[in-house]
């Protein structure tokens, strides 16, 4: 028992003395920025850091504002919090629908190219050249850069789709990932592209019918929003007792809070539920 304690120790004392050298590479969660992906797509290259910068000083001002027209506070920071992430949202779902239409564009012309005779690499190539929207080549530029460094092209397109926010997208370049690892010809292939972009052509149009028959009912949201702040505005004006009740603490602490996330709750639930339909 003492010869078993004595080495105990001496193990024990030479681990902790080389603990200091060893490297041992311990793996680190990497947590995804919540808005990362609609910042991309967005068009914001800044660091994330500034993009923090610039939604504590919306949450600060309307804080401030909350606070001198009698508001909770939190209420203000956490409008002023949600504010920037759901313009950025809208500007990415914008930005996202051109490059819907760009990326139809950008496989009509690598069909027209593989049709002369163009391999689909250079067909690819001369296709993003020729677009001039930053979101819609993105993953192809990905996948011809990883195919001229030596990697195989389906393996790249295929990785370039993972990459890529854009259900469609990732649908359509994994189609034609199958294509290239089916080794079809260039006939062959050149039918698998416009079968492609005839299918993102349609889902296009679809999306276009959908958003015009709805265009109608989202208005009527947005201007029921604007009107009920105006309205109890002016009744507050004609009648005292109203201006008394959103005046007093309940009023201040309740009634206005309660009216601001509802507001905000119907536009974005309306938008939702368009943006699940065409998605």
């Amino acid at each position: 028992m003492t010869l078993a304690g004595a080495l105990a120790l001496a193990l024990a004392v030479t681990a902790l003395g080389l603990a200091p050298f060893a490297r041992i590479a311990l793996p680190r969660p990497r947590a995804a920025h919540p808005d990362a992906g609609a910042l991309g797509e967005a068009g914001w290259s800044r660091p994330l850091w500034q993009w923090e910068g610039v939604r504590a000083a919306s949450a600060a001002a309307l804080a401030a504002l909350s606070v001198a027209v009698g508001v909770l506070p939190i209420v203000g920071l956490a409008v002023g919090a949600a504010l920037p992430s759901f313009a950025t949202r809208l500007r990415a779902d914008d930005a996202r629908r051109s490059a819907r239409r760009a990326r139809a564009r950008l496989l009509r012309a690598t069909e027209g190219a593989m049709r002369s005779g163009t391999a689909l690499p250079e067909a690819l190539r001369r296709a993003c050249d020729g677009i001039d929207d930053a979101l819609a080549r993105r993953p192809f530029v990905a996948a011809l850069r990883a195919f001229d460094l030596g990697g195989a092209l389906d393996a790249s397109l295929r990785d370039a789709a993972r990459g890529d926010r854009d259900a469609r997208a990732r649908a359509a370049l994994e189609t034609v990932a199958l294509g290239v690892a089916a080794r079809l010809s260039t006939d062959r292939a050149a039918q698998l592209v416009a079968a492609v972009a005839d299918r993102l052509a349609f889902d296009e149009r679809l999306d276009e019918e959908v958003r015009s028959r709805t265009g109608g009912l989202r208005f009527q949201v947005l201007l029921l929003a604007a009107i009920v702040p105006c309205l109890a505005a002016y009744l507050s004006l004609t009648v005292p007792t109203l201006a008394l009740t959103l005046g007093s603490p309940l009023g201040r602490t309740v009634l206005i809070p309660a009216a601001v996330v509802l507001e905000l709750a119907g536009i974005v639930l309306s938008r939702r539920a368009v943006a699940d339909v065409v998605r």
